[in-house]
């Protein structure tokens, strides 16, 4: 059994979950029976992945394949950009829903704290970022639509049965204090980019406070932006020398490092790989515990570094500035 870290409401959301980010399209599938096979429970979704009704079709299989309950299972999907109008909340979650073969959501996020204008599903689906890519010079087309009107209509999906949980992705602590000043259902998850040299403990500090539970996205690093221009090689945390020595301490890998790491300051971690014996390996990390100096070590390689930034990969990718940590 994987560890979990419990809600406001109630529920659980395993420490360990496994990510669909950039899983392609060909294999999500078999990837996602592999992973619940593996043990993973706690599955991450989101529209803009253009995965769902692949990750859906492996969650049936499962499930028909007795690996799992559907009651077993933590899923999670994300409100892309385009439908934060409170019109367009519930088609949106009811579009993931279809496509991932579910009954309701476990838990559904505001991806960003971005609103875009809206591009109708038959149109193009999932929108991602430009709002016309065949114009002449395409690029992002922001709509005004106050958070407060995108998550009234997320508490709708709460009360309609469709969602059990509602969080957010990638706000700070400013957007927190607003969200919680205004929430008849208060957010129960935050997700935000969180590793060693990114480490956000105010951020998570403020979230034990408020009891939200905080997942940590790219927990091992830059490795997955290294392919998107976003990072280098000699960016590597796997490399890293105090992560290596550490690693060769405990006789474990320096992945498993970092997610134990994550794990034992309070966060869930969602890890990606396609690789079953790295699946296994990722989830293999609760027979061994960090000192408070490792921790401390750990910790020390903060170096306020953000791999996923709107305000750098919006402009070199979209021509469009659009910060938002700033």
């Amino acid at each position: 059994m994987i560890p979990a870290l419990t809600l406001d409401t109630g529920a659980s959301l395993p420490s360990v979950g496994f990510g669909f980010w950039k899983v392609d399209k060909p294999v999500a599938s078999a990837v996602c029976q592999t992973a619940i096979q593996s043990g993973y429970r706690h599955l991450d979704c989101a529209c803009d992945y253009g995965n769902e009704q692949e990750v859906g079709r492996g969650i049936t299989q499962a499930i028909t394949n007795g690996l799992c309950r559907r009651e077993d299972l933590s899923v999670t999907s994300k409100l892309w950009n385009t439908y934060h109008a409170a019109e367009h909340v519930r088609p949106a979650c009811e579009k993931s829903l279809r496509d991932l073969g579910l009954d309701y959501l476990d838990l559904y996020l505001i991806h960003f704290p971005i609103s875009q204008k809206y591009v109708p599903f038959e149109l193009r689906y999932p929108p991602g970022w430009f709002f016309d890519p065949a114009a002449e010079h395409p690029r992002m087309e922001e709509a005004r639509i106050p958070i407060h009107e995108t998550w009234r209509a997320m508490e709708g999906l709460v009360e309609a049965g469709l969602v059990r949980q509602i969080g957010i992705c990638n706000f700070g602590t400013s957007l927190l204090r607003d969200l919680l000043s205004y929430a008849k259902i208060r957010p129960s998850v935050l997700q935000v980019e969180s590793h060693p040299f990114l480490v956000q403990s105010k951020l998570l500090r403020f979230c034990q406070q408020e009891r939200i539970a905080f997942t940590a996205f790219s927990p091992l690093g830059p490795a997955s932006y290294y392919s998107l221009g976003m990072a280098l090689p000699s960016d590597s945390l796997l490399d890293n020398r105090i992560i290596q020595c550490i690693a060769l301490q405990y006789g474990k890998s320096a992945a498993q490092v970092l997610l134990r790491w994550g794990v034992q300051r309070g966060t869930s971690v969602i890890p990606k790989t396609s690789n079953p014996e790295r699946m296994a390996e990722n989830l293999n990390i609760f027979d061994f515990e960090l000192t408070a100096e490792d921790m401390e070590m750990i910790s020390s390689l903060d170096q306020s570094r953000r791999f996923n930034d709107p305000g750098v990969f919006c402009e070199s990718a979209f021509n469009t500035f659009c910060p938002i940590y700033e």
